[in-house]
């Protein structure tokens, strides 16, 4: 992003502020509740956004040198992704091709070879199979036939991208679109700093959960004693990138900031800034914390999902998180008035904590009424307020590409 653009975002901020405006979806939407509890939806859901389309498994920090892994099951299949002696990107199919055992059940680690624990068969990290134990008394094989099966990936812009399925095919740039493609290149998000993972899987619609994400209308209510002493409720930057969107919040310690020549206003300072990415990606990025939240829908269970937050840091914030420990106090002003200091990596360790925390115990909980509300069939839908534009982008957005027609609007009387 370049320097105007920053700056363009801090001014729409501030004027927000002082106006008591926000950004404008200009309509009422209608949103049909049965779209949390249909199961017949949830399974179109489940093929054609998350069988059919290249997915997100993490940030390239998560396999920070040659021998790294990760392995995921979140997608119908286990999946292995590891960075090989070269120190290139592959996604397998976590199974050994003599009996189908899992090569490991780890969700991260480091080898230079995987050997199946069901009868010792070796894997390179490049998926070659090199090594058969007994092979003579197991008979010939031709190894270059059964390495590892590969899964289409790519390693684009900081961001692990897989298909789950073997014919699927992957064009970042395609899926991003130009301008997007070209913001998220500049964030670096390739050079941030893992430090963590939670999981939270409640019950709670996979897209209900995407909605957490899609407004601030919530925050002086629900977050009054938390993220609201370090955000503004109700003062919204918002941008679309077709079907995916970008959320501006101001931090409280803008209002400190204008006081400034504009020569040293910080974006970082000034707000927290969240990718939205189709079909179940959000990535918030918060004066060095960075969170990457990957929402999977229960196959089983329409009213379940599992949100998988992964913490990252920049590497400036992630050395002095290194040295300096952990607190829990956080305040607008120690959080982003100076952002080189020891102290703020340890506010970012605590944010990010908070971070979590927020989204488990206030929005989450929330969210799993809003099912239950759903789940009675009492109320036939719900409504997204002009203030909510993310939310009308995001469900119509899903909606189009299953060929429904989009939310309809609301009319009073």
């Amino acid at each position: 992003m370049n320097r105007e653009a920053e700056l363009g975002i801090i001014r729409e901020l501030i004027d927000y502020i002082d106006s008591k405006q926000t950004a404008d979806a200009g309509r009422v939407a209608v949103s049909p509740t049965s779209s949390y509890t249909d199961e017949g939806l949830a399974q179109r859901e489940w093929q054609e956004f998350f069988v059919n389309h290249p997915q997100v498994i993490g940030l390239s920090g998560e396999l920070p040198k040659p021998g790294s892994y990760i392995t995921c099951e979140d997608l119908g299949l286990p999946i292995l992704a590891t960075r090989d002696e070269r120190g290139k990107f592959h996604a397998f199919v976590n199974a050994c091709r003599h009996r189908g055992a899992q090569l490991t059940s780890e969700a991260r680690g480091e080898k230079s070879r995987f050997v199946c624990p069901f009868h010792s068969w070796t894997f390179a990290t490049d998926g070659r199979l090199v090594g058969v134990r007994l092979a003579d008394q197991f008979g010939e094989i031709d190894k270059a036939c059964h390495g590892l099966v590969e899964l289409p990936s790519e390693e684009k812009y900081g961001m692990l991208f897989v298909h789950p399925r073997q014919d699927g095919e992957i064009d970042v740039d395609a899926l991003l679109g130009a301008e997007l493609a070209a913001e998220l290149a500049a964030w670096d998000l390739g050079s941030c700093v893992w430090q963590g993972e939670s999981v939270l899987d409640k019950p709670l619609n996979w897209k209900i959960a995407n909605d957490t994400f899609g407004e601030i209308y919530h925050f002086t209510a629900l977050h009054k004693k938390t993220v609201s002493n370090l955000l503004h409720g109700d003062a919204l930057g918002y941008r679309e990138y077709g079907r995916h969107h970008r959320l501006t919040l101001a931090s409280r310690y803008i209002d400190a900031m204008r006081a400034l020549p504009e020569e040293e206003w910080k974006l970082s300072s000034a707000c927290a800034v969240a990718y939205y990415l189709f079909p179940n990606i959000q990535l918030v990025a918060l004066a060095g914390m960075l969170v990457l939240v990957r929402i999977y829908p229960n196959r089983e269970k329409v009213g379940q999902s599992l949100s998988r937050v992964s913490h990252f840091a920049t590497p400036q914030i992630a050395a002095l998180i290194e040295s300096a420990g952990r607190v829990s106090k956080v305040t607008a002003e120690n959080l982003y008035a100076a952002d080189t200091s020891a102290q703020l990596a340890l506010d970012v360790t605590a944010t990010v904590e908070l971070f979590v925390s927020t989204v488990e115990h206030e929005d989450y909980a929330m969210g799993e009424k809003t099912q239950a509300t759903a789940n009675s069939g009492k109320v036939e839908y719900f409504l997204f307020g002009r203030n909510e534009p993310a939310l009308h982008h995001f469900h119509n957005n899903y909606r189009s590409a299953l060929g429904m027609p989009p939310l309809a609007e609301y009319r009073a009387g």
